[in-house]
């Protein structure tokens, strides 16, 4: 019995950390979508840099399609209602990482000067995760 409790332990060990990890790049990718969104405009670059971006940090162990659409839509919403800020708050709560937390000011600053234009839209929310993950 004791070997079947800690077979059991192991598969939710592994269940909880790829649930925390799935979590957090789920926020990392509400992040720099904010960021991408912030000018109101959607590019194809910026959605591929983000995908390269996620694809570097998860290996490719993230289903990026499955996640960025409702990403999107999160990030639009929240510039539509004006609270930004109230997203950038969720976010940071749920990125325990500190791995993550320190590469998140970085691939924001990418995905806003991939289209080599920094609204000030763009700024701001770049102010904003430098102070909290910079």
């Amino acid at each position: 019995m004791e070997i079947v409790n800690e077979q059991l332990a192991e598969f939710y060990r592994g269940v909880a950390i790829h649930a925390t990890a799935d979590s957090e790049h789920t926020a990392a990718l509400e992040l720099l979508a904010l960021v991408m969104a912030a000018d109101r405009s959607l590019s194809q670059v910026e959605i591929d840099t983000i995908r390269e971006i996620s694809d570097d940090w998860r290996d490719g162990d993230f289903t990026f399609d499955k996640y960025v659409g409702p990403a999107i839509v999160r990030a639009q919403d929240a510039i539509t209602k004006g609270e930004v800020s109230e997203l950038i708050d969720d976010i940071d709560q749920r990125v325990v990482s500190h791995v993550l937390r320190k590469a998140l000011f970085s691939a924001a600053r990418e995905v806003a000067g991939v289209d080599d234009a920094l609204s000030a839209e763009e700024g701001s929310i770049l102010a904003e995760v430098a102070v909290r993950f910079g």
